[in-house]
């Protein structure tokens, strides 16, 4: 990375602990140009405000009183939506996560502060930016390139850590030494004799710019440009094979010869901690199944949706017979490859849009939609008659559960709902075990 770039540019840094806020700007100071500090959100859009032409980039902290860092990082996007924002947390939340880049934040530095990987942070968020300015300082034009001016480019675009392209609107002019690292070419000549398009290499998935949505526009690069920031994202395999997930960002370099820069920063590390965060929160990390707490968020818009449509809604409530024998027996990691092997049976015995739960321990909830009590014991029933007809593990262990149904009622809240179903399950545990109680 180039570590000139952070020089010259002026930083607002916005912290609500007064020791971390005082000694990090301090040696921020001796590295860039000049440091404005605040000590909270409406601190920093104040400051924001009142310096708009002297700030470049925004480091800011997120939990803070007064204005949290994610919503004055977006009321400072409605300004300007190009100023380059590197937050710090110490939270790895997937909502923080999500949420940080609808708005549009470059990149983060989790806490405690590392000044390195700070200052990398920075780098990264602020190279699109630089890049344009150095282009627009050099004034030429690309149509009338001269070899020492396209060497002087050259060099600011291998500096950078971003892929850049700079290219009108039928051909790549010029790419950057990461460009070329990632699809393992020697130079803009071989690519374009192995590909069409650098659009055409756009992965269609949910969620992600493909060239099926870009074939409907007249300009590929006008419709990317317009984009809000969140949308703006692509995924492209890299020489390897491996998928990478990149923000597009598309400027004018030339407005009146449509010629265009080019920028891809990738993300691919921020979606995944994004992705891993949201699933271990909704999944036992044991099964693989949902957890109690997506459960309860589930529950309530199954209710809502089986009332307003009228329909039948069915929850099963089971429970392995003697687990505990099992753990003092064979011991707590054989129990585990009981619950998993259970989990499986489970899964290949309901269908697609059933929602499966490890309630806790030994205890597993099934929520049927469109199912009436009749339905549920069924479906019940096949699982109790699996589980007690497949050895489990390798000691070929022989398991019975006990199950306990209900079926919503009109009046029933999400807690009575609950509570019918394992009063029948109580049921089936008293009267003689592996059985099906409905209620």
């Amino acid at each position: 990375m180039n570590k000139d770039i952070v020089k010259n540019i002026t930083v607002l840094y916005v912290e609500d602990e007064k020791d971390v806020r005082e000694f990090t700007a301090k040696l921020l100071g001796s590295l860039v140009k000049k440091v404005y500090s605040a000590e909270d959100g409406l601190d920093g859009l104040k400051q924001f405000k009142e310096n708009i032409n002297d700030i470049d980039l925004i480091v800011s902290d997120i939990n803070m009183p007064k204005m949290d860092g994610l919503k004055m990082c977006s009321l400072i996007k409605d300004i300007n939506k190009n100023i380059p924002i590197v937050i710090t947390s110490a939270h790895n939340d997937p909502h923080f996560l999500n949420k940080a880049i609808q708005i549009g934040i470059s990149t983060y530095a989790m806490k405690p502060i590392d000044l390195y990987q700070l200052v990398e942070s920075m780098i990264k968020a602020i190279e699109p930016i630089y890049l344009k300015n150095q282009l627009a300082q050099l004034k030429i034009s690309l149509e009338s390139r001269v070899d020492t001016e396209i060497q002087k480019i050259k060099s600011i675009l291998d500096a950078q850590d971003n892929i850049i392209i700079l290219s009108n609107k039928e051909t790549i002019n010029i790419v950057n030494k990461r460009f070329l690292e990632f699809f393992k070419v020697d130079s803009i000549e071989e690519f374009i004799n192995s590909y069409n398009s650098i659009f055409d290499l756009f992965i269609k998935e949910y969620g992600f710019i493909s060239k099926d949505i870009l074939s409907k526009n007249d300009s590929y690069y006008e419709f990317i440009k317009n984009l809000a920031e969140v949308d703006s994202v692509i995924k492209i395999k890299n020489s390897q094979n491996e998928d990478r997930i990149f923000t597009i960002n598309i400027d004018n370099y030339d407005e009146s010869n449509d010629f265009y820069v080019v920028s891809l920063t990738d993300i691919t590390e921020i979606k995944e901690k994004s992705n891993l965060l949201e699933y271990q929160a909704s999944h036992d990390t044991l099964t693989g199944l949902f957890n109690r707490n997506k459960f309860n968020s589930l529950l309530g818009k199954e209710i809502r949706r089986s009332s307003r449509y009228r329909n039948n809604l069915s929850l099963i409530l089971f429970d392995i017979d003697f687990f505990k024998i099992v753990n003092d027996e064979y011991g707590h990691q054989i129990g585990d490859e009981v619950l998993k092997e259970i989990a499986k049976l489970i899964t290949q015995n309901v269908r697609e849009h059933d929602t499966i739960v490890r309630w806790g321990g030994e205890e597993f909830l099934l929520l049927l939609p469109e199912t009436d009590l009749k339905g549920a014991s069924i479906v019940a029933e096949k699982i109790r008659i699996t589980i007690y007809k497949q050895p489990l593990t390798k000691f070929k262990l022989n398991i019975t559960a006990s199950f306990g149904v209900s079926i919503l009622k009109d009046d029933d809240t999400e807690e009575s709902f609950i509570s019918r179903s394992d009063e029948a399950l109580y049921e089936a545990k008293e009267t003689g075990r592996n059985k099906v109680v409905t209620k």
